[in-house]
């Protein structure tokens, strides 16, 4: 009782310098709020995958791959390219990453670090199939350094959220020149106040954040050894252009998407929405043009929480589980085709079938 006595003094005390004082706040991005060997709760969408230490990605860097890389990337009318030293920033339509001339063994501790450093704990790490990402963290930034939260956020900065929480997944690929394509995608979920006294609360999906995204890109571009002066430059230097339109289509007699790319950039664009709703890429055959991934659909209206005390003593929720399916790229000339394939390679079930090419449409429609 004497404890919450002090703490209505301190924290009136605290408002009554907010009267007094202009409201201001931080911007910009901070997840130093998750400490490392201690990671937020996880909203009930994905289970977690054990780590995998195996990774036998062939290929080396060499100065002659390098340079007939980048020579090949100015005569290439369709993207902007940039670069500073053995890191590059890369851009279709409205998708960039970074071609780095080190390999995926070579760069897998200096990308863990980067995260690490970023105040993020790694959820899940596969060298094999080159994926690491993120437990979701909250970004501090978005909250308000009030009065009031400089007076006892220190003590009791947990009691301050956003109520958003945020994830981000670095898809490390080898490429043809003996280098990587570095891919980060960013998905995010909200917290939904529910009930006539927001009693309860529930987590939900939000839109994936293109410019989070490219604030990872820039940090992960000087982490590398770019200079921030240089990386702010080369990440404007490739603003994102407008998606070509109408290149989704959906054939009912096929039961398949149709992409008016060809095969290549339907590979970068379907990786990169697969990365971005949801799925787990648990292996890949580029030359057969398929994805192995798990799936565990996301369903809002059944993980209510209580509300903020409730919040204090939670439960976790039992986790559903996953399903895997084979995403299958293939190339029909000038254009390509999407298609959903059961665990086995028989054709999946149509409502199964649907929904997941539903979801990559949608996202497909915005890269």
């Amino acid at each position: 009782m004497k404890n919450l006595q002090k703490l209505s003094v301190l924290t009136l005390a605290a408002a009554t310098l907010a009267a007094c004082s202009p409201f201001a706040g931080p911007t910009g991005v901070d997840y130093k709020s998750a400490q490392r060997g201690n990671p937020l709760e996880v909203p009930p969408d994905l289970t977690r995958i054990s780590n995998d230490g195996r990774y036998n990605i062939p290929g080396s860097a060499s100065a002659t791959a390098y340079d007939a890389q980048r020579e090949a990337g100015r005569k290439s009318g369709a993207t902007a390219l940039d670069n500073v030293g053995d890191v590059q920033i890369k851009r279709e339509g409205n998708q960039r990453w970074l071609v780095v001339a080190r390999t995926p063994q070579q760069l897998w501790d200096p990308v863990k670090t980067f995260w690490e450093d970023n105040g993020f704990v790694l959820a899940m790490e596969d060298r094999r199939v080159g994926v690491m990402e993120t437990d979701w963290a909250e970004n501090r930034a978005k909250i308000p350094l009030d009065p009031i939260r400089r007076t006892i956020g220190k003590a009791l900065d947990s009691l301050y959220s956003t109520g958003e929480l945020d994830r981000f997944r670095t898809r490390l690929e080898s490429n043809a020149a003996g280098g990587t394509n570095v891919y980060v995608s960013h998905r995010g979920m909200e917290e939904v106040l529910r009930g006539r006294d927001k009693e309860q609360s529930t987590w939900q999906q939000r839109a994936n954040d293109p410019a989070l995204e490219d604030e990872m890109l820039r940090r992960l571009m000087m982490s590398l050894g770019v200079s921030k002066e240089r990386a702010d430059a080369m990440l404007s230097s490739s603003k994102a252009g407008a998606a070509p339109a109408n290149t989704v289509s959906y054939a009912t007699n096929t039961g398949a998407l149709q992409l008016n790319e060809d095969f290549d950039r339907a590979w970068r664009r379907v990786g990169l929405s697969l990365d971005r709703t949801g799925f787990t890429v648990e292996d890949r055959d580029r030359a057969a043009g398929t994805y192995y991934v798990r799936y565990v659909p996301y369903e809002t209206g059944k993980q209510e929480q209580p509300g903020f005390l409730g919040r204090l003593f939670k439960r976790k929720a039992p986790e559903a589980k996953p399903v895997r399916y084979r995403v299958v790229v293939q190339s029909q000339g000038a254009t390509s085709v999407v298609g959903v394939l059961t665990e086995s390679g028989q054709q999946a079930n149509p409502i199964d079938r649907d929904r997941i090419l539903k979801v990559l449409a949608e996202d497909l429609k915005r890269i």
